[in-house]
């Protein structure tokens, strides 16, 4: 009797990195110039071949213009692949137009048979389909695959949706793999100037995701910037308390503001798929609102409105806008969520606005700034006393107020900043934020399972707030548990792509206290750059360099901290610390090393 040529006992299953690459118009160049065609496809096959053995993979078939290869790492075959395609476009650049031979690329993780140094089934045919899905010159992956490379490679990804590939039951997810950074504009010499590093592209969430953009003041009086930029956050506010929504921070897409920015670019550059867009005219008592939603990837509109209203219908109107947003991106509610969603504000437009000019003011590294807001905060709660947020930022001008030793007594600070908190609750206790204000509170006092606990309830109630998740790491980064806080942190930063200095301080704290000392400093310099008197971003670096053995660099970067605050004092730094004792004593003695008394 015959046996079965596939039995188990001439097989064998394994999970393996696919590449299957295939040149684009094969058939054109063969019609146009059989011999030039075979010389240049014998040519492109040897450096691949080369390629995928110093890459540690192995050519399995190379039928026609075919090429199939297997590796024992993902990272492996997608860098074999950038590398092959950035030596086949330098070599294209040498030849005709017409000449030029482009491959597609598909890289897939997954399950093979492997017989007689053969590999088949699902995980080679998937790898074929995403070669198809790819570029002229460029790379597509699986989901199974950048799953393994998201963090370990310095490349940008872009995520094509659930694909419906041929013989595959369960649709594909599919990522283009974007070689080079992203380039902005060129400089007065005509050379190419690249955007910073975190304008890279970014991949898509496994959810709907949006951004809403500044909506446009279309009224003549620049002073109702606040009202415009106000209407845009409190969209931004509810949309975020939607569990299955993904919504970028007001942080990041205000940066856009009064930029002649295409909706592609910036999906690309945060990481979205649909963005809302808007303007707000303001006339005495009426208001006039426009909004679109966007679909970047089709450049489809998915639904547009226009509301001509009273001014005082505000806060409904924008309650309205959300909801139709929501159901657009066909998002389901509970009724809880829907409940949750209104948050209790204020039927007083100037007390809104000046918390808004407030909140613009508090960002944890400015002292000035936080003077100011207080000032504006104060004057706001004359106009309405019921309005839950103005005490909630009340409270936390007062937990800064010990952090920038602005305060005669830490006790009675983190006292008023407490009883500013549970007023806010009372007044309101939908608002995430008010919880992590609380959070900090606890754990300025060591009470540090009080604050996690607080910080975990913000989380619960605001799953895309980028400033309650950036809290939660903060908080766990003073109780000690800085491995935890990473997470956090990075999620922060993904929700809020252009972070304030303030994230990324947090972030150094983290790798300070895990011994990841360069990171700390590379992270130090990064919030420097946005804001470059952070105090702390150098306290971080001072403590980092000492780590290191850096004395130098060390008391360079205590000398900056003196600069800005020439009263600062170590003395009063060690009564405001929240770290555990050991963790606050070895810091305190670690400064005193690079200079500072």
């Amino acid at each position: 009797m015959g046996g079965d040529p596939m039995s188990a006992e001439s097989f064998k299953r394994k999970l393996t990195a696919i590449l299957s690459a295939d040149v684009k118009g094969y058939s054109r160049l063969m019609g146009e110039n059989e011999a030039a065609t075979v010389k240049t496809l014998t040519s492109y096959r040897k450096i691949m071949a080369e390629l995928i053995q110093q890459h540690h993979g192995r050519v399995i078939d190379s039928p026609g213009d075919n090429i199939l290869a297997e590796f024992g790492s993902v990272v492996d075959a997608v860098q074999c692949s950038v590398a092959a395609q950035n030596e086949f476009k330098a070599r294209n650049a040498e030849l005709p137009e017409n000449r030029r031979m482009q491959f597609r690329i598909g890289v897939n993780l997954g399950d093979v048979i492997e017989e007689e140094n053969r590999i088949y089934g699902d995980g080679v045919n998937i790898a074929a389909r995403l070669e198809a899905l790819a570029d002229p010159g460029g790379i597509c992956i699986s989901k199974t695959a950048f799953d393994q490379i998201e963090s370990k490679l310095p490349l940008g990804y872009q995520f094509l949706g659930e694909q419906t590939v041929k013989n595959i039951a369960k649709p594909v997810g599919a990522y283009k793999v974007l070689m080079e950074p992203r380039v902005f504009d060129r400089d007065e010499g005509g050379e190419v100037k690249t955007g910073r590093p975190d304008k890279q592209f970014l991949p898509l969430p496994d959810k709907p995701s949006i951004a809403v953009l500044p909506f446009v003041n279309m009224s003549r009086d620049p002073e109702q910037e606040y009202f415009s930029d106000g209407i845009t956050q409190e969209i931004i506010t509810a949309l975020s308390k939607v569990p299955n929504l993904f919504v970028i921070s007001h942080n990041s897409t205000f940066t856009y503001k009064g930029k002649p920015v295409k909706v592609k670019q910036m999906s690309e550059e945060l990481g979205v798929r649909c963005v809302l867009e808007g303007s707000v005219q303001k006339s005495g008592d009426r208001v006039r609102i426009t909004a679109q939603l966007i679909d970047a990837l089709s450049g489809h509109h998915l639904w547009a409105e226009r509301y001509d209203r009273d001014l005082k219908d505000i806060f409904a109107l924008q309650d309205e806008i959300t909801m139709k947003v929501i159901t657009a991106l066909q998002v389901e509610l509970t009724a809880g969520e829907m409940v949750g969603m209104i948050a209790k504000g204020t039927k007083n437009i100037d007390a809104f606005i000046k918390y808004l000019q407030a909140y613009e003011l508090i960002d944890g590294t400015s002292k000035e700034g936080n003077a100011q807001a207080r000032k504006i905060l104060e004057e706001a709660i004359v106009l309405d006393p019921e309005y839950s947020r103005l005490y909630m930022g009340l409270a936390m001008t007062h937990t800064y107020d010990v952090w920038h030793g602005t305060t005669e007594s830490t006790e009675q600070s983190l006292a008023r900043a407490f009883e500013l908190a549970q007023k806010a609750i009372s007044l309101d206790n939908s608002n995430a934020a008010i919880y992590t204000v609380l959070a900090v509170v606890y754990a300025m006092k060591r009470q540090y399972d009080k604050a996690i606990a607080e910080c975990e309830r913000a989380v619960s109630l605001d799953p895309n707030s980028a400033e309650n998740i950036m809290r939660s790491g903060m908080v766990l980064n003073w109780a000690g548990r800085a491995e935890e806080a990473i997470p956090y942190l990075q999620n922060a930063i993904r929700l809020n792509p252009f972070p304030p200095a303030l994230y990324l301080i947090q972030l150094a704290n983290s790798y300070r206290d895990l011994g990841q000392y360069e990171k700390a400093i590379e992270a130090s310099k990064k919030a420097l750059q946005r804001e470059p008197n952070a105090q702390f971003a150098y306290i971080h670096m001072a403590v980092s360099y000492i780590r290191l053995g850096q004395e130098k660099a060390a008391r360079a970067a205590a000398a900056e901290i003196l600069r800005i605050n020439p009263k600062f004092s170590l003395e009063r730094y060690a009564k405001m610390l929240p770290f555990p004792q050991p963790v606050a004593d070895l810091v305190i003695k670690d400064l005193r090393k690079a200079g500072l008394k």
